[in-house]
């Protein structure tokens, strides 16, 4: 069976996870300048090398190979934003088994934009995680509710998207992390209240450890920034956006979630 680099039955609980996606924000000499920034603000912290704190960037699709080459022999892992389902006649897509080829640790797939601008639905998202877990990539699943509700209400809807993700075949499951993204925060200028944020995760655990993976690696994004991981509870990280983009914001959330792991 292949090894995953996310597994639940093998991480400690106590371990998390730093990220970032840039999406289309950055052209490509400003990703190189962006990922060296990144790579700068690592290589400050020899303490990463503890692996107490996993830090990973998820640039755009033409910057990856040169990404690889950047962030080599560095804790950072390296992520794709997206991937096809299949190898073979599919005009556009890029299969997992290239991605794993340039290097690639983890795959962003299920993210609302996906499904609502490009139609993807949960049927799509599962293919593509199948075909991820198959070329050895872990899937960093995105979930999350349209509307705010009531915390109990999001985590049922949360864990149904994590369902059809894997067909339930919930063993699957143990070789992803869970990137909780409210749809209602994405964008917004502020992420949703730690209190929220906390009850909804800690709802998902008790869901999921139904399954024997009440420890699956659950980060949060959604406007997510500086100063909201030392106020939450039961969640396993950050996965950033625009203000990470700053190479400093990253670093300064490094610096949170070293000291979180330090206690």
């Amino acid at each position: 069976m292949t090894q995953h680099p996310f597994d639940a039955s093998t991480q400690q609980s106590a371990t998390l996870y730093v990220g970032v996606s840039t999406k289309m924000y950055m052209g490509y000499a400003d990703s190189l300048r962006w990922l060296r920034a990144v790579r700068h603000e690592v290589d400050t912290r020899p303490a990463l090398a503890a692996g107490r704190v996993v830090p990973f960037v998820i640039p755009s699709f033409p910057v990856v190979p040169a990404a690889a080459d950047i962030i080599a022999g560095s804790p950072l892992l390296l992520g794709a934003q997206n991937a096809g389902w299949a190898d073979g006649p599919w005009t556009g897509e890029v299969a997992p088994s290239m991605l794993a080829e340039l290097g690639v640790s983890l795959v962003e797939l299920g993210h609302a934009e996906r499904r609502r601008y490009f139609h993807e639905d949960d049927a799509v998202v599962a293919l593509k995680v199948t075909a991820a877990l198959a070329a050895g990539i872990a899937p960093l699943l995105c979930v999350g509710e349209i509307d705010r509700s009531e915390p109990a209400e999001a985590a049922a809807a949360v864990y149904e998207q994590i369902a059809a993700a894997v067909t339930q075949e919930w063993a699957a499951a143990a070789s992803m992390i869970i990137a909780y993204e409210p749809v209602w925060a994405i964008g917004a200028a502020e992420p949703a209240q730690a209190s929220y944020i906390s009850a909804v995760v800690g709802a998902l655990r008790e869901l999921l450890g139904e399954h024997g993976l009440a420890q699956l690696p659950i980060i949060y994004g959604g406007s997510a920034k500086p100063g909201l991981l030392p106020q939450l509870e039961h969640v396993s990280g950050l996965f950033l956006g625009r203000f990470a983009h700053d190479a400093k914001n990253f670093g300064a959330v490094l610096d949170e979630a070293l000291a979180a792991t330090a206690l």
